[in-house]
């Protein structure tokens, strides 16, 4: 017997809840229901692996589509950041944790200090492993999570959420904008709510997913791309490249050390001896290092040409008194 009390009963104010979330799904994109794969797990392993491979291959043509708008909130976040604002992703579930991942790999790529790439998830740390119910519906919770970093006006937030729905993420740009803080909301579905809240809506439609709402699949793809997008584009216009070398690498193993002489070595063409001299006369600094050789100057003087040009090897070269490029 089920009791009167029971927190699970069904109410009429939870069925109109309900009612009315179910209705909103509907209308989603990544939500929607294809028939044409009802018995999909009636089919071969191979079979089912080639129909998911073909709907992942429709992902980046979904994200050419909309080059123009992340180009766009590229060039707004690196002209912030290039003024010591920092990159902050927030968003619930996958979403969140595709944040995280993408800001953690900007200290080691690109020698970032790890409060300037930040990612936020709904529920906190421990929300990235086990779900926390309930925090991805709360907007108070992501103005907090915000308030507790001091927002500048200098600062970016990308709100990132499938549906374009998620009420943490939404508040987030709300918040942001609100501050001052240029926003970026990334979703995929169009004319989302996430999309109109924020100064850059970048709204990647893939489509329904291959299983019914699981937008892990095709919308984590594309999210992941963007993300790739944004933090790479902006560490290539902040001057963390040189070409195609990642300059500022940190190497905090061995594989990374071995990584940071092969790139020293193509940037310059150097012997394995200049490059060793190099490294060791600048404290292991990649682009340091190849600013000595390219540019025939001392560790000191490399580093205070890459002060004055920001960071900016290409500048810093072309500002040394004799340069070989």
């Amino acid at each position: 017997m089920t009791s009167t009390t029971d927190a699970n009963a069904a109410t009429p104010g939870r069925d109109s809840e309900y009612g009315e979330l179910r209705a909103e799904l509907a209308t989603l994109t990544t939500e929607a229901f294809r028939p044409e794969l009802a018995e999909i797990d009636r089919l071969d392993t191979l079979e089912i692996a080639r129909i998911m491979n073909g709907e992942d291959r429709t992902v980046p043509t979904a994200v050419a589509a909309r080059l123009p708008e992340i180009a766009a909130a590229i060039d707004g976040t690196a002209a912030r950041m290039a003024r010591g604002g920092r990159l902050i992703y927030a968003g619930a579930g996958t979403p969140g944790r595709l944040g995280i991942l993408d800001a953690s790999e900007c200290p080691p790529t690109f020698n970032t200090d790890p409060s300037e790439v930040i990612g936020l998830i709904a529920g906190g740390p421990s929300a990235i492993i086990t779900a926390v119910e309930g925090a991805e519906d709360s907007k108070e919770l992501a103005a907090a999570d915000l308030d507790a970093l001091d927002l500048t006006l200098d600062d970016t937030v990308v709100g990132i959420s499938a549906s374009g729905r998620t009420p943490y993420a939404i508040g987030a740009v709300e918040h942001a904008r609100a501050k001052g803080a240029l926003t970026i909301g990334l979703s995929c579905n169009a004319d989302s709510a996430l999309g109109a809240a924020a100064e850059h809506p970048v709204e990647i439609v893939v489509g329904p997913e291959l299983l019914t709402g699981s937008t892990r699949l095709k919308a984590g793809t594309a999210q992941k791309l963007v993300l790739n997008m944004l933090s790479t584009i902006t560490m290539i216009r902040l001057g963390k490249t040189y070409g195609n070398l990642m300059v500022d690498v940190r190497a905090s193993n061995e594989k990374l050390r071995a990584r940071s002489r092969r790139i020293v070595a193509l940037a310059t063409g150097a012997s394995d001896e200049e490059i060793e001299a190099a490294l060791a006369a600048t404290d292991g600094e990649v682009k340091n290092a190849i600013l000595t050789i390219l540019g025939q100057v001392d560790g000191p003087t490399a580093a205070t040409l890459l002060s004055a040009s920001d960071g900016h090897l290409r500048a810093a070269l072309a500002a040394a008194p004799r340069t070989t490029t």
